[in-house]
């Protein structure tokens, strides 16, 4: 999935619009894979995505995109120059029935088949996704400064009231053993579809990880060794990580450390690039450069272990002036990342005596 004996470790972004001005704006920054961020009618945006829904690929339940328009947008994203490598991830009201085993998972089971299939049938090969009941449980509990007065989200356990308390929708309480019977029968039934149609499925941490359970719900992909686990669970080449480095940091891994044991695994689909400051139960995101992990390093360690593949400026600070997709805290990112992955290609080919000077 990710060895390559050349890595090419390049700058994507996730992005809810597909209109025009807005794929320009990212051809301008340099980047060059997009990830479209789902436009699910029955799901609000949060603070993490764009609220525009136009010119946009909509998935949720009886919400698939159809291969002729899955390939449009290729088409479209192309024209921009662009490449389009993926579907952000699947929204938790097409997979909650699944994760919880309610009525209605056989059929979203089927859903997500049809999705897969027609991401491969259109020549697109990522599609990320999470099993975090996003919307059930907080994600985030109240905004912090940064840099400058930059507003970045923050986690704060003690600020959540009654975080053992089932949510509303919720009718029991679900064990960890049951939800990982429920996850291997996903992956069961999954994995051999995107086998078929080429198609890798890339799995995000649960965000807070590290918690056992949040409002009564268990929590399965919050450490490393769940991650291992999920991989092991239904052997697939089709079947990795969506390596969020701020996830990780927020657990308290060493980040060079986690992208050598997933690498060595060939286990690395795509990176969500992005840090903060702590780690749970208290975190709060932060600038790419100012985290708890060195930057350098990381872009270094993915070079060794031969990552040829992108990176997504995944959370980024709320800057003044920025709009509701943070395009000015986004686009500092882009080119932040640029720069590091930039000077570190440069010094490798020029200890390998590969580097000439135009």
């Amino acid at each position: 999935m990710c060895q390559n004996n050349n890595s090419s470790v390049r700058v994507g972004v996730r992005t809810r619009s597909l209109a025009e001005p807005r794929l320009r704006y990212i051809k301008q920054l340099g980047a060059t894979d997009i990830f479209v961020d789902h436009a699910d009618t029955e799901e609000e945006p949060d603070e993490f995505n764009d609220r525009d829904g136009t010119d946009t690929i909509t998935v949720g339940p009886n919400q698939i995109p159809s291969v002729s328009e899955l390939e449009a947008a290729r088409s479209h994203i192309e024209d921009a120059g662009l490449s389009f490598t993926g579907i952000q991830s699947l929204p938790y009201s097409l997979y909650g029935d699944i994760m919880f085993d309610r009525e209605g998972a056989t059929e979203a089971i089927e859903q997500i088949k049809t999705l897969i299939r027609n991401l491969g049938e259109a020549g697109i090969p990522i599609l990320g996704y999470q099993w975090n009941p996003r919307s059930v449980v907080p994600m985030r509990t109240n905004p912090v400064q940064t840099r400058g007065g930059a507003e970045a989200t923050a986690f704060d356990y003690d600020e959540l009231d009654n975080p053992d308390e089932l949510p509303p929708g919720i009718n029991r309480e679900y064990t960890e053993e049951e939800f990982w019977q429920y996850y291997q029968r996903f992956l069961e039934e999954i994995l051999p579809v995107a086998e078929e149609a080429g198609v890798d499925l890339a799995l995000h941490p649960a965000d807070p990880p590290g918690l056992e359970s949040l409002g009564g719900i268990p929590r399965l992909f919050r450490n490393i060794e769940n991650f291992e686990k999920a991989m092991d669970l239904v052997p697939s080449d089709n079947h990795g990580l969506k390596l969020c480095l701020g996830c990780f940091s927020q657990m308290g891994e060493d980040i060079p450390e986690v992208i050598r044991r997933f690498g060595e695994r060939d286990e690395i689909v795509f990176i969500h690039f992005r840090d903060v400051i702590g780690t749970v139960p208290t975190f709060h995101e932060t600038f790419v450069d100012m985290g708890n992990f060195e930057t350098t390093t990381v872009i270094r360690t993915l070079h060794d272990v031969g990552y040829d593949g992108p990176v997504i400026p995944d959370h980024v600070p709320k800057m003044d002036g920025d709009d509701d997709w943070q395009h000015r805290a986004r686009g500092f990112t882009v080119g932040y990342l640029r720069g590091v992955i930039d000077t570190v290609r440069t010094s490798r080919q020029e200890k390998a005596g590969e580097y000439e000077v135009n």
